[in-house]
Protein backbone atom coordinates (compact mmCIF):
# COMPACT_ATOMS: atom_id res chain seq x y z
CA UNK A 1 0.00 0.00 0.00
CA UNK A 2 1.40 3.40 -0.95
CA UNK A 3 1.72 6.13 1.66
CA UNK A 4 -0.25 9.27 1.15
CA UNK A 5 1.95 12.30 0.55
CA UNK A 6 1.22 15.02 3.08
CA UNK A 7 -0.66 18.02 1.71
CA UNK A 8 1.06 21.36 1.79
CA UNK A 9 -1.83 22.60 3.88
CA UNK A 10 -1.45 19.98 6.52
CA UNK A 11 0.88 19.97 9.52
CA UNK A 12 3.47 22.77 10.01
CA UNK A 13 3.80 25.41 7.34
CA UNK A 14 7.41 26.26 8.31
CA UNK A 15 10.25 24.17 9.62
CA UNK A 16 10.51 24.10 13.40
CA UNK A 17 13.92 25.80 13.31
CA UNK A 18 12.30 29.07 12.11
CA UNK A 19 10.45 29.42 15.41
CA UNK A 20 13.76 29.36 17.25
CA UNK A 21 15.20 31.92 14.85
CA UNK A 22 12.31 34.30 15.51
CA UNK A 23 12.83 33.90 19.24
CA UNK A 24 16.52 34.73 18.97
CA UNK A 25 15.75 37.78 16.84
CA UNK A 26 13.25 39.01 19.41
CA UNK A 27 15.79 38.60 22.19
CA UNK A 28 18.18 40.80 20.22
CA UNK A 29 15.79 43.39 18.83
CA UNK A 30 13.63 44.13 21.88
CA UNK A 31 16.44 45.59 24.04
CA UNK A 32 17.97 47.35 21.03
CA UNK A 33 14.68 49.02 20.17
CA UNK A 34 14.09 49.85 23.81
CA UNK A 35 17.33 51.76 24.12
CA UNK A 36 17.19 53.51 20.75
CA UNK A 37 16.74 57.31 21.04
CA UNK A 38 13.05 58.11 20.87
CA UNK A 39 11.52 61.20 19.32
CA UNK A 40 10.17 62.26 22.66
CA UNK A 41 13.67 62.16 24.19
CA UNK A 42 14.67 64.97 21.87
CA UNK A 43 12.11 67.16 23.57
CA UNK A 44 13.16 66.10 27.06
CA UNK A 45 15.35 68.93 28.40
CA UNK A 46 17.22 66.57 30.71
CA UNK A 47 18.43 64.59 27.69
CA UNK A 48 20.54 67.56 26.59
CA UNK A 49 22.46 68.07 29.82
CA UNK A 50 26.07 67.00 29.21
CA UNK A 51 27.22 63.89 31.00
CA UNK A 52 29.97 64.59 33.50
CA UNK A 53 33.01 62.34 33.61
CA UNK A 54 33.23 60.03 36.59
CA UNK A 55 35.08 61.85 39.33
CA UNK A 56 38.37 60.38 40.50
CA UNK A 57 38.94 60.92 44.20
CA UNK A 58 42.30 62.66 44.59
CA UNK A 59 42.74 62.00 48.29
CA UNK A 60 45.20 59.16 47.69
CA UNK A 61 46.64 60.60 44.49
CA UNK A 62 47.88 64.04 45.49
CA UNK A 63 50.94 64.01 47.71
CA UNK A 64 53.35 66.72 48.72
CA UNK A 65 54.34 69.45 51.08
CA UNK A 66 52.88 72.46 49.32
CA UNK A 67 54.21 75.83 50.45
CA UNK A 68 52.48 77.99 47.83
CA UNK A 69 49.55 77.85 45.46
CA UNK A 70 52.02 77.61 42.59
CA UNK A 71 53.34 74.37 44.12
CA UNK A 72 49.83 72.91 43.87
CA UNK A 73 49.45 73.99 40.25
CA UNK A 74 52.75 72.39 39.27
CA UNK A 75 51.52 69.15 40.81
CA UNK A 76 48.22 69.40 38.91
CA UNK A 77 50.04 69.91 35.61
CA UNK A 78 52.00 66.69 36.02
CA UNK A 79 48.82 64.82 35.01
CA UNK A 80 46.69 67.55 33.45
CA UNK A 81 49.39 68.78 31.09
CA UNK A 82 47.25 71.06 28.90
CA UNK A 83 44.89 72.39 31.57
CA UNK A 84 46.76 75.63 32.29
CA UNK A 85 47.44 76.32 28.60
CA UNK A 86 43.76 75.88 27.81
CA UNK A 87 42.62 77.97 30.75
CA UNK A 88 44.98 80.83 29.93
CA UNK A 89 43.10 81.45 26.66
CA UNK A 90 39.82 82.10 28.50
CA UNK A 91 38.37 85.35 29.81
CA UNK A 92 38.29 83.83 33.28
CA UNK A 93 42.08 84.23 33.07
CA UNK A 94 42.57 87.32 30.89
CA UNK A 95 39.60 89.30 32.27
CA UNK A 96 39.62 90.94 28.85
CA UNK A 97 37.68 90.42 25.64
CA UNK A 98 38.98 89.95 22.15
CA UNK A 99 39.60 93.25 20.27
CA UNK A 100 36.47 94.94 18.91
CA UNK A 101 36.07 97.61 16.25
CA UNK A 102 33.68 100.20 17.68
CA UNK A 103 32.30 103.13 15.65
CA UNK A 104 33.52 105.84 18.04
CA UNK A 105 37.19 104.73 18.20
CA UNK A 106 39.85 104.67 15.47
CA UNK A 107 41.65 101.63 16.88
CA UNK A 108 40.27 98.28 18.08
CA UNK A 109 39.53 98.12 21.80
CA UNK A 110 39.23 95.35 24.36
CA UNK A 111 36.73 95.27 27.18
CA UNK A 112 36.90 93.54 30.51
CA UNK A 113 37.51 93.76 34.23
CA UNK A 114 41.23 94.03 33.60
CA UNK A 115 41.13 97.33 31.73
CA UNK A 116 37.71 98.99 31.76
CA UNK A 117 35.35 100.80 34.07
CA UNK A 118 32.01 99.84 35.64
CA UNK A 119 29.56 101.56 37.98
CA UNK A 120 29.97 99.25 40.97
CA UNK A 121 33.51 99.15 42.38
CA UNK A 122 34.52 101.22 39.32
CA UNK A 123 37.67 99.30 38.28
CA UNK A 124 40.12 96.57 39.23
CA UNK A 125 43.19 98.33 37.81
CA UNK A 126 45.44 99.27 40.70
CA UNK A 127 43.06 97.56 43.14
CA UNK A 128 44.64 94.12 42.87
CA UNK A 129 44.76 93.58 46.63
CA UNK A 130 40.98 93.16 46.88
CA UNK A 131 39.68 92.55 43.36
CA UNK A 132 41.97 89.63 42.61
CA UNK A 133 40.46 87.51 45.36
CA UNK A 134 38.03 86.60 42.56
CA UNK A 135 40.62 86.07 39.82
CA UNK A 136 41.70 82.48 39.18
CA UNK A 137 45.37 83.41 39.35
CA UNK A 138 48.11 83.84 41.94
CA UNK A 139 50.82 86.44 42.44
CA UNK A 140 49.30 89.81 41.63
CA UNK A 141 51.19 92.92 42.76
CA UNK A 142 50.02 96.46 43.32
CA UNK A 143 50.72 98.88 40.46
CA UNK A 144 52.69 96.21 38.57
CA UNK A 145 51.66 94.63 35.23
CA UNK A 146 50.61 91.02 35.62
CA UNK A 147 52.49 88.29 33.77
CA UNK A 148 49.68 86.34 32.11
CA UNK A 149 52.13 83.85 30.58
CA UNK A 150 53.08 81.97 33.77
CA UNK A 151 51.14 78.72 33.85
CA UNK A 152 52.17 78.09 37.45
CA UNK A 153 50.12 81.14 38.47
CA UNK A 154 46.86 79.51 37.33
CA UNK A 155 44.78 78.83 40.45
CA UNK A 156 43.29 75.38 39.84
CA UNK A 157 41.87 75.32 43.36
CA UNK A 158 39.66 78.37 42.81
CA UNK A 159 37.30 76.36 40.63
CA UNK A 160 37.97 72.78 41.67
CA UNK A 161 38.67 72.66 45.42
CA UNK A 162 36.01 72.12 48.06
CA UNK A 163 35.08 75.58 49.32
CA UNK A 164 35.03 74.19 52.83
CA UNK A 165 38.80 73.81 52.75
CA UNK A 166 39.94 76.51 50.31
CA UNK A 167 39.50 80.26 49.97
CA UNK A 168 41.37 83.04 48.21
CA UNK A 169 42.82 86.11 49.90
CA UNK A 170 44.69 89.26 48.93
CA UNK A 171 46.40 89.58 45.55
CA UNK A 172 44.78 86.34 44.36
CA UNK A 173 46.82 84.16 46.69
CA UNK A 174 45.42 81.48 49.01
CA UNK A 175 43.90 82.98 52.14
CA UNK A 176 46.01 82.88 55.27
CA UNK A 177 45.84 79.57 57.14
CA UNK A 178 44.71 77.46 54.17
CA UNK A 179 46.02 73.88 54.22
CA UNK A 180 47.00 73.46 50.61
CA UNK A 181 47.40 69.67 50.65
CA UNK A 182 43.87 69.21 51.96
CA UNK A 183 42.57 71.65 49.34
CA UNK A 184 44.40 69.86 46.53
CA UNK A 185 43.08 66.47 47.66
CA UNK A 186 39.51 67.80 47.66
CA UNK A 187 39.34 68.76 43.97
CA UNK A 188 36.32 67.79 41.87
CA UNK A 189 34.08 69.05 39.08
CA UNK A 190 33.10 72.67 39.84
CA UNK A 191 29.86 73.10 41.78
CA UNK A 192 27.61 76.07 42.53
CA UNK A 193 29.79 76.62 45.61
CA UNK A 194 32.83 77.28 43.43
CA UNK A 195 31.08 79.51 40.91
CA UNK A 196 29.10 81.30 43.58
CA UNK A 197 32.14 82.41 45.54
CA UNK A 198 32.71 85.06 42.89
CA UNK A 199 29.48 85.32 40.94
CA UNK A 200 27.10 85.46 43.91
CA UNK A 201 29.25 88.00 45.74
CA UNK A 202 30.52 90.08 42.80
CA UNK A 203 30.54 93.85 43.09
CA UNK A 204 31.35 93.91 46.79
CA UNK A 205 28.96 91.53 48.55
CA UNK A 206 26.08 89.09 48.45
CA UNK A 207 23.64 89.94 45.66
CA UNK A 208 25.18 93.35 45.00
CA UNK A 209 25.68 93.10 41.28
CA UNK A 210 23.28 90.86 39.38
CA UNK A 211 19.91 90.58 41.05
CA UNK A 212 19.48 87.01 39.77
CA UNK A 213 22.59 85.57 41.44
CA UNK A 214 23.11 85.55 45.19
CA UNK A 215 23.88 83.23 48.09
CA UNK A 216 20.27 82.01 48.28
CA UNK A 217 21.20 79.81 45.30
CA UNK A 218 23.58 77.70 47.37
CA UNK A 219 20.59 75.78 48.76
CA UNK A 220 17.56 76.90 46.74
CA UNK A 221 14.14 75.32 46.59
CA UNK A 222 12.41 74.94 43.24
CA UNK A 223 10.25 78.01 43.83
CA UNK A 224 13.40 80.13 43.87
CA UNK A 225 15.02 78.44 40.87
CA UNK A 226 13.34 75.55 39.11
CA UNK A 227 16.67 74.32 37.71
CA UNK A 228 18.99 74.66 40.67
CA UNK A 229 16.40 73.79 43.30
CA UNK A 230 14.35 70.74 44.15
CA UNK A 231 15.10 67.33 42.70
CA UNK A 232 16.94 68.69 39.66
CA UNK A 233 19.69 70.36 41.74
CA UNK A 234 21.44 71.46 38.56
CA UNK A 235 24.97 72.82 38.71
CA UNK A 236 26.23 75.85 36.80
CA UNK A 237 28.17 73.68 34.34
CA UNK A 238 24.94 71.89 33.33
CA UNK A 239 23.96 75.03 31.38
CA UNK A 240 27.34 76.70 31.01
CA UNK A 241 28.74 73.89 28.88
CA UNK A 242 32.50 73.67 29.09
CA UNK A 243 35.14 72.29 26.75
CA UNK A 244 38.88 72.69 27.32
CA UNK A 245 38.06 75.18 30.08
CA UNK A 246 36.14 77.40 27.64
CA UNK A 247 32.91 78.07 29.52
CA UNK A 248 29.83 78.85 27.47
CA UNK A 249 28.23 82.17 28.33
CA UNK A 250 29.28 85.76 27.73
CA UNK A 251 28.13 88.96 29.44
CA UNK A 252 27.32 92.23 27.72
CA UNK A 253 29.04 94.01 30.60
CA UNK A 254 32.43 92.92 29.30
CA UNK A 255 31.88 92.65 25.56
CA UNK A 256 30.62 94.68 22.63
CA UNK A 257 29.30 92.01 20.26
CA UNK A 258 28.81 88.38 21.25
CA UNK A 259 28.72 85.33 18.97
CA UNK A 260 25.47 83.42 19.68
CA UNK A 261 27.58 80.24 19.74
CA UNK A 262 29.27 81.59 22.88
CA UNK A 263 25.99 82.20 24.68
CA UNK A 264 23.90 80.04 26.94
CA UNK A 265 20.29 79.80 25.74
CA UNK A 266 17.13 78.14 26.98
CA UNK A 267 16.88 76.37 23.61
CA UNK A 268 20.04 74.37 24.34
CA UNK A 269 17.89 71.96 26.31
CA UNK A 270 14.33 73.07 25.60
CA UNK A 271 14.52 72.04 21.96
CA UNK A 272 11.47 72.77 19.80
CA UNK A 273 9.28 72.98 22.86
CA UNK A 274 5.98 74.79 22.48
CA UNK A 275 3.27 75.82 24.89
CA UNK A 276 -0.07 74.08 24.83
CA UNK A 277 -1.75 77.46 24.45
CA UNK A 278 -1.10 78.70 20.93
CA UNK A 279 -1.68 82.28 22.03
CA UNK A 280 1.49 82.03 24.09
CA UNK A 281 3.44 80.57 21.17
CA UNK A 282 2.66 83.68 19.11
CA UNK A 283 4.82 85.63 21.59
CA UNK A 284 7.98 83.53 21.04
CA UNK A 285 9.27 85.62 18.14
CA UNK A 286 9.18 88.83 20.18
CA UNK A 287 9.48 87.86 23.85
CA UNK A 288 12.44 86.08 25.44
CA UNK A 289 11.73 83.03 27.61
CA UNK A 290 13.27 84.83 30.58
CA UNK A 291 10.75 87.68 30.34
CA UNK A 292 7.82 85.48 31.37
CA UNK A 293 9.64 82.88 33.43
CA UNK A 294 11.68 85.26 35.62
CA UNK A 295 8.93 87.59 36.81
CA UNK A 296 10.95 89.18 39.64
CA UNK A 297 14.50 89.96 40.69
CA UNK A 298 16.12 89.33 44.05
CA UNK A 299 13.24 87.28 45.39
CA UNK A 300 15.15 86.10 48.46
CA UNK A 301 18.09 88.47 49.01
CA UNK A 302 18.00 92.21 48.21
CA UNK A 303 20.18 93.55 45.43
CA UNK A 304 21.80 96.96 45.05
CA UNK A 305 20.06 99.26 42.57
CA UNK A 306 21.65 102.65 43.40
CA UNK A 307 25.22 103.42 44.46
CA UNK A 308 26.23 107.03 45.22
CA UNK A 309 30.02 107.36 45.49
CA UNK A 310 29.77 111.11 46.10
CA UNK A 311 28.76 110.47 49.72
CA UNK A 312 31.78 108.31 50.56
CA UNK A 313 34.35 109.40 53.14
CA UNK A 314 31.97 111.25 55.47
CA UNK A 315 32.89 111.36 59.12
CA UNK A 316 30.43 110.53 61.89
CA UNK A 317 28.03 108.38 59.86
CA UNK A 318 27.25 104.86 61.01
CA UNK A 319 28.17 102.11 58.58
CA UNK A 320 25.30 99.88 57.44
CA UNK A 321 25.69 97.34 54.65
CA UNK A 322 22.37 98.28 53.01
CA UNK A 323 22.40 102.07 53.31
CA UNK A 324 25.87 103.56 53.86
CA UNK A 325 29.55 102.61 54.08
CA UNK A 326 32.22 105.23 54.57
CA UNK A 327 34.49 103.59 52.02
CA UNK A 328 31.79 103.34 49.32
CA UNK A 329 29.04 105.90 49.90
CA UNK A 330 25.24 105.61 50.00
CA UNK A 331 23.19 102.72 48.62
CA UNK A 332 19.65 101.71 47.83
CA UNK A 333 18.74 98.01 47.79
CA UNK A 334 15.50 96.43 46.60
CA UNK A 335 13.94 92.99 46.77
CA UNK A 336 11.33 91.05 44.79
CA UNK A 337 10.78 93.69 42.10
CA UNK A 338 10.08 93.62 38.38
CA UNK A 339 13.01 93.82 35.94
CA UNK A 340 13.54 96.57 33.39
CA UNK A 341 12.45 95.49 29.90
CA UNK A 342 14.32 96.37 26.70
CA UNK A 343 14.58 95.06 23.16
CA UNK A 344 17.74 92.96 23.02
CA UNK A 345 19.60 91.20 20.20
CA UNK A 346 22.43 89.82 22.34
CA UNK A 347 24.93 92.65 21.80
CA UNK A 348 25.68 96.13 23.06
CA UNK A 349 24.79 99.30 21.20
CA UNK A 350 27.45 101.07 23.27
CA UNK A 351 29.97 100.16 25.93
CA UNK A 352 31.87 102.93 27.73
CA UNK A 353 35.60 102.73 27.00
CA UNK A 354 38.02 104.33 29.43
CA UNK A 355 38.66 107.86 28.18
CA UNK A 356 35.37 108.27 26.29
CA UNK A 357 34.00 111.81 26.55
CA UNK A 358 30.72 112.26 28.41
CA UNK A 359 28.05 114.90 28.84
CA UNK A 360 27.85 115.25 32.63
CA UNK A 361 24.39 116.79 32.34
CA UNK A 362 22.88 113.59 30.95
CA UNK A 363 23.06 109.92 31.88
CA UNK A 364 26.24 108.11 30.80
CA UNK A 365 25.65 104.50 29.76
CA UNK A 366 28.37 102.14 30.90
CA UNK A 367 26.68 99.66 28.60
CA UNK A 368 23.58 99.97 26.47
CA UNK A 369 21.94 96.77 25.20
CA UNK A 370 21.35 96.72 21.45
CA UNK A 371 18.01 95.96 19.84
CA UNK A 372 14.82 97.55 18.63
CA UNK A 373 11.25 96.78 17.69
CA UNK A 374 12.28 96.95 14.03
CA UNK A 375 14.88 94.18 14.29
CA UNK A 376 13.53 90.68 13.71
CA UNK A 377 16.29 89.15 15.85
CA UNK A 378 15.47 91.34 18.87
CA UNK A 379 13.27 90.20 21.72
CA UNK A 380 11.87 91.90 24.80
CA UNK A 381 14.31 90.87 27.52
CA UNK A 382 14.52 91.47 31.31
CA UNK A 383 17.43 93.39 32.83
CA UNK A 384 18.57 94.66 36.16
CA UNK A 385 19.37 98.37 35.87
CA UNK A 386 22.02 99.64 38.26
CA UNK A 387 22.26 103.42 38.68
CA UNK A 388 25.36 105.05 40.09
CA UNK A 389 26.77 108.46 40.82
CA UNK A 390 30.49 108.12 40.14
CA UNK A 391 33.48 110.42 39.66
CA UNK A 392 34.47 112.17 36.45
CA UNK A 393 37.05 114.73 35.40
CA UNK A 394 35.25 118.09 35.12
CA UNK A 395 37.91 119.52 32.78
CA UNK A 396 38.41 116.58 30.44
CA UNK A 397 34.82 115.30 30.73
CA UNK A 398 35.51 111.61 31.11
CA UNK A 399 34.90 109.13 33.89
CA UNK A 400 37.68 108.68 36.43
CA UNK A 401 39.02 105.55 37.99
CA UNK A 402 40.29 105.91 41.57
CA UNK A 403 42.66 103.67 43.45
CA UNK A 404 40.58 102.46 46.37
CA UNK A 405 42.44 99.53 47.90
CA UNK A 406 45.98 99.34 49.26
CA UNK A 407 48.51 101.92 50.36
CA UNK A 408 47.35 105.56 49.90
CA UNK A 409 44.14 104.39 48.22
CA UNK A 410 40.84 106.13 48.92
CA UNK A 411 39.89 103.56 51.54
CA UNK A 412 43.04 104.46 53.48
CA UNK A 413 42.96 108.27 53.61
CA UNK A 414 39.62 109.19 51.89
CA UNK A 415 41.36 111.66 49.58
CA UNK A 416 39.80 111.59 46.11
CA UNK A 417 42.53 113.72 44.51
CA UNK A 418 45.24 111.36 45.65
CA UNK A 419 43.20 108.33 44.54
CA UNK A 420 42.84 109.76 41.01
CA UNK A 421 46.49 110.79 40.79
CA UNK A 422 47.61 107.30 41.77
CA UNK A 423 45.43 105.79 39.06
CA UNK A 424 46.56 108.05 36.18
CA UNK A 425 49.87 106.30 35.36
CA UNK A 426 48.17 102.89 35.57
CA UNK A 427 45.17 103.65 33.35
CA UNK A 428 46.85 106.16 31.05
CA UNK A 429 43.94 108.56 31.63
CA UNK A 430 45.19 111.98 32.75
CA UNK A 431 43.68 113.61 35.82
CA UNK A 432 43.24 117.38 35.53
CA UNK A 433 42.98 117.95 39.28
CA UNK A 434 39.26 118.76 39.11
CA UNK A 435 36.54 116.20 39.70
CA UNK A 436 32.79 115.91 40.17
CA UNK A 437 30.17 113.16 40.13
CA UNK A 438 27.80 112.16 37.35
CA UNK A 439 24.98 109.66 36.90
CA UNK A 440 25.63 106.39 35.05
CA UNK A 441 23.49 103.41 34.01
CA UNK A 442 24.64 99.80 33.72
CA UNK A 443 22.48 96.86 32.64
CA UNK A 444 22.77 93.21 33.62
CA UNK A 445 20.91 90.46 31.79
CA UNK A 446 18.45 88.47 33.91
CA UNK A 447 18.79 84.74 33.20
CA UNK A 448 18.79 82.92 36.56
CA UNK A 449 16.12 82.29 39.21
CA UNK A 450 13.75 80.81 36.64
CA UNK A 451 10.38 80.26 38.32
CA UNK A 452 8.11 77.20 38.06
CA UNK A 453 5.65 77.41 35.15
CA UNK A 454 2.73 78.26 37.41
CA UNK A 455 4.56 81.44 38.51
CA UNK A 456 5.17 82.72 34.98
CA UNK A 457 3.68 86.01 33.84
CA UNK A 458 0.10 85.88 32.61
CA UNK A 459 -1.75 88.02 30.07
CA UNK A 460 -2.77 90.47 32.79
CA UNK A 461 0.84 90.89 33.91
CA UNK A 462 1.73 92.79 30.76
CA UNK A 463 -1.50 93.73 29.04
CA UNK A 464 -4.24 95.95 30.31
CA UNK A 465 -4.37 99.04 32.44
CA UNK A 466 -2.01 97.80 35.18
CA UNK A 467 0.43 95.89 32.97
CA UNK A 468 4.13 96.10 33.75
CA UNK A 469 5.29 96.90 30.20
CA UNK A 470 5.95 100.45 29.03
CA UNK A 471 4.71 99.85 25.51
CA UNK A 472 5.49 103.33 24.28
CA UNK A 473 9.11 103.08 25.47
CA UNK A 474 9.36 99.75 23.64
CA UNK A 475 8.27 101.44 20.41
CA UNK A 476 4.61 100.39 20.22
CA UNK A 477 1.83 102.95 19.69
CA UNK A 478 0.08 101.34 22.65
CA UNK A 479 -0.74 97.97 24.14
CA UNK A 480 -0.26 95.50 21.25
CA UNK A 481 -3.28 93.52 22.38
CA UNK A 482 -5.24 96.52 21.03
CA UNK A 483 -2.85 97.97 18.46
CA UNK A 484 -1.29 94.76 17.15
CA UNK A 485 2.23 93.37 17.33
CA UNK A 486 5.29 94.46 15.43
CA UNK A 487 5.35 93.98 11.69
Amino acid sequence: MTKKRPSINSGHRFPLWTIGLVGILLLILVPVLYFLPRAQAKNDPAAHIPEKPVHVDHKDIVKGDFKTGQDVTRACLECHEDAATDFMTTTHWTWESKPFDVPWRDEPVTIGKANQINNFCISSQGNQKSCMSCHAGYGWEEFEPYDYSKSENVDCLACHADVGVYAKGSYGNPAEGIKLLAAAQSVRTPTRDNCGKCHFDGGGGNGVKHGDLDESLYFPDENLDVHMGGDLNMQCVDCHWTENHQILGRMIADNYTIDPKEQVSCEQCHVNQKHEDERINTHLASVACQTCHIPALATEEPTKIIWDWSQAGQEGRVDDHYTYLKIKGEFVYDKNFAPTYLWFNGNNEYRYILGDKIDPNTVTYINKPAGSIDESNSKIFPFKLHIAKQPYDTVNNYLLQPITSGKDGFWTNFNWDQAFELAAPITGVEYSGEYGFTETYMYWTTTHMVQPAENALTCESCHGENGRMDWTALGYPGDPIEWGGRK
